[in-house]
């Protein structure tokens, strides 16, 4: 195997170790895939082919400048103070097309994905589908491989009542 094809197989792994640990709402196995400087960030949609391109002047569907903002998400889910939460969604997230976009250095890799996220809400008992794609940069700290940033582009942004870190 050459460096691309084992970069290729380490983002695909950690990609898809993501999306389970959401689908089972393994809140610490999934926090801890991620920086504690990381950025996570869901744009929206200035016009129909343009996104928003400044998280911290223009609106997003999420934003968090570090992990201690999804920390905090992740203490309002768990402590029931996140009323739009309650129930939690069953969800299945689904990661394909998992494509190396640089490796600017042996500890960083930049990775596009195309994702699906098939989401039940069980108190109206409706199911919603995501869909997008998303770009990681990952970077490997003490051996292991993290997220340093996440931008998620959700293609279909009409939203049926809330949207949530678990729902892309």
């Amino acid at each position: 195997m050459n460096a691309e094809t084992d970069a290729l197989a380490v983002s695909k792994e950690l990609l898809e170790r993501e999306a389970i640990c959401l689908d089972e709402q393994r809140w610490d196995d999934w926090l801890a895939l991620f920086t504690d400087d990381c950025e996570y960030w869901i744009p929206t949609w200035r016009h129909d082919e343009t996104l928003t391109e400044n998280p911290r002047a223009e609106l997003s569907h999420i934003y968090y400048a570090s992990r201690a903002g999804l920390e905090d998400r992740i203490v309002r889910i768990r402590s029931g103070r996140s009323p739009a939460s309650l129930p939690l969604p069953r969800t299945t997230h689904l990661v394909g097309n998992v494509r190396l976009l640089e490796s600017p250095a042996p500890d960083r890799l930049r990775v596009r994905s195309s994702w699906t996220t098939q989401v039940f809400f069980t108190r109206s008992r409706e199911t919603h589908p995501f869909f997008g794609h998303s770009e990681h940069t990952l970077v490997r700290r003490d051996g292991s491989w993290l997220i340093a940033r996440k931008k998620i582009v959700l293609q279909n942004d009409y939203i049926p009542g809330m949207l949530d870190m678990y729902c892309v």
